[in-house]
Order: C-alpha cells, then sequence, then structure tokens
C-alpha cells in the first residue's frame, strides 16, 4: 500500500476536525454515544476525503528530459576458437598412409 501524500494527511485532519465540531454543534448532543457515533462518522468522512484527493502522476517518459547517451568505445576484439585456423606442419613433407 502506498504512503500518504502530505495533501491527503492534511484534507483528511481538517475534515475530521471540522466535520466533528459541526456535527456536535449542530446536533447538541451530550451522551457519550452520540460523541462516539459523531466521531466515527467524522473520522470516516475524513478518510473518504484523504482517499479521494488526486494524487500527483509522474511525467510521461516522453516529458521527461532525454539522457545523454555515453561515448562507445570499443572493446578490444577477442577471437574464439573457429576463428583461429592453425596450419600444422611437420618439416617439410606431409603425412600420408
Amino acid at each position: 500500500m502506498p504512503r500518504p501524500t502530505a495533501a491527503q494527511l492534511v484534507y483528511g485532519t481538517v475534515t475530521v476536525v471540522i466535520a466533528t465540531l459541526a456535527m456536535l454543534l449542530l446536533s447538541q448532543t451530550r451522551t457519550g454515544l452520540g460523541v462516539a457515533v459523531i466521531t466515527v462518522a467524522a473520522l470516516g468522512l475524513g478518510l473518504l476525503v484523504a482517499v479521494t484527493v488526486p494524487v500527483p502522476r509522474p511525467a510521461p517518459a516522453a516529458a521527461r528530459t532525454p539522457e545523454v547517451p555515453a561515448e562507445r568505445v570499443p572493446l578490444p576484439r577477442m577471437h574464439t576458437g573457429a576463428e583461429v585456423r592453425i596450419e600444422s606442419r611437420v618439416g617439410e613433407h606431409s603425412l600420408r598412409n
């Protein structure tokens, strides 16, 4: 799960505080059960707001600055066994059956 951004934390916190105060003032409840219900509702509303805040997306690959390619340095040529031809001579005479 990705970490929440600063904007999500701020919007969610502000929503919880304002919603709690507004509901407590409008309902004028004095019971513990009423305060608990309002608190849970405000927390749910704050979570909903924090989740729906748009998250910034990374720039598309075409919009990024192009990387400068490194200078290519030729590597020394290495010989494999298939490329090397070995001629064998035994003196001046060829071997026959």
